[in-house]
């Protein structure tokens, strides 16, 4: 990565602003964290600077509160989990600007660390407000961006506090950038990219642009019944996109003439309705009934997949390639998971629900890594640029003209 990073700033006694991504499910019913490995993804780059006697000042949102103080999304309950983790008291400011909290930034001592309120009780953090950045930049001395899962964002606390405070990657963007760099870099091969999820459309840029560097390509998930409509199978209720048959068509072609193997379902299971009382049944893709909807893979697909994993040496993985949320559908995913971590193989996962699953099942140790973003991993792999990563300061030219707050 050519951007500066914490490592390369002066940090002792600074008021540093981190920006991490603390979006973490919540029990609706208990309020307990039920996954907090994005808290613990962020651990390297809080440690580091607790360390060299920063004082730490940490920013982030939590779900979708659109600008409104949503009790049920306070950060409350991240600050106690990070201070039993850290075991070191994390305070919590009443809210992410103003007079109050500028007070309690100023008590801080080195070493010390505050989490502010959540950013989306502010609608301006997500319509990029300037004066917004301005209020959340007077906090700080320096800021780091350690929240890669949003750095898809223009949002006011990821592109635009950049503009005022000399502005770096913390360690766990810096290891996202690195990994799913080398992805498009130099990935060892064979190269095997797996991906589900519903959409073709939110995959295309990233499948045009690893399509010349891949060796072969499983496709699940919802998505899959748009490839195999693209292929006249009668896919019966499936959510498909029509938009994007042609696309799949095309996809398709594009790996036959690249002799890239590409592998879709044969045999998947079919409901009449996507809810907790819904039963499955198996049928062969050639059998779906027109009444009928796709909700999972089938045995002979896992199988087919276990096959085509084998041998690889770097894996891909993002997207369900079933309704994870329905457990009677979840089964094919479930195996997926599992095939995955016993390959010896450079396993990435790509984040979002497809992250949430090797996590909840205990098996985030058995792969290379884990990303902490789903779409921002799918943007970085299409040959997008990040807001939040191109507002940061390059190592070789360091950024000047920076606004003052």
């Amino acid at each position: 990565m050519n951007k500066m990073t914490v490592r390369d700033i002066e940090v002792s006694d600074k008021r540093v602003l981190v920006r991490v991504d603390f979006n973490v499910p919540i029990d609706a019913k208990t309020g307990a964290i039920t996954d907090d490995s994005r808290i613990r993804a962020t651990l390297p780059t809080i440690k580091y600077l607790i360390e060299r006697n920063a004082r730490v000042i940490l920013i982030s949102h939590l779900g979708r509160p659109k600008g409104k103080v949503v009790d049920e999304l306070r950060l409350t309950p991240i600050a106690q989990r990070l201070s039993q983790i850290l075991g070191k008291q994390v305070g919590v400011a009443v809210n992410c600007i103003g007079p109050e909290v500028e007070k309690s930034v100023e008590t801080l001592r080195s070493g010390d660390v505050l989490l502010l309120e959540n950013l989306r009780f502010h609608s301006d953090e997500e319509t990029g407000s300037a004066d917004f950045a301005r209020s959340l930049a007077r906090l700080g001395d320096i800021f780091v961006n350690d929240a890669f899962g949003t750095s898809h964002r223009a949002h006011a606390s990821i592109a635009g506090i950049a503009q005022y405070l000399p502005a770096v990657a913390g360690l766990l963007l810096e290891k996202e950038i690195d990994t799913l760099g080398s992805l498009l870099k130099n990935p060892a091969h064979p190269f095997i990219s797996l991906l589900g999820g519903a959409k073709v459309s939110d995959k295309v840029n990233m499948l045009k642009n690893i399509m010349s560097k891949v060796d072969c390509l499983l496709i699940g998930g919802g998505m899959a019944a748009t490839f195999l409509k693209a292929k006249s199978y009668e896919v019966g209720q499936s959510l498909i996109e029509v938009d994007s048959i042609d696309t799949a068509a095309e996809l398709m072609s594009q790996a036959t003439e690249n002799n890239i193997r590409l592998i879709l379902p044969v045999d998947v299971v079919i409901t009449d309705s996507i809810d907790d009382e819904a039963k499955g049944e198996i049928v062969s893709v050639e059998s779906i009934p027109s009444d009928k909807r796709i909700a999972d893979i089938g045995p002979r697909t896992v199988e087919k997949f276990r096959l085509g994993l084998l041998g690889g040496q770097t894996v891909f993985w993002n997207g369900p390639v079933g309704v994870v949320e329905i457990p009677q559908f979840a089964e094919g995913t479930k195996a997926i998971a599992r095939l995955l971590a016993g390959l010896k193989a450079t396993t990435i996962i790509g984040g979002g629900s497809t992250a949430e699953v090797i996590n909840a099942m205990g098996l985030a140790d058995k792969v290379a890594f884990v990303s902490t973003g789903g779409g921002a991993s799918l943007k970085f792999l299409g040959g997008e640029e990040l807001p939040g990563v191109v507002a940061l300061r390059d190592k070789r030219l360091a950024r000047s003209g920076l606004k003052k707050p």
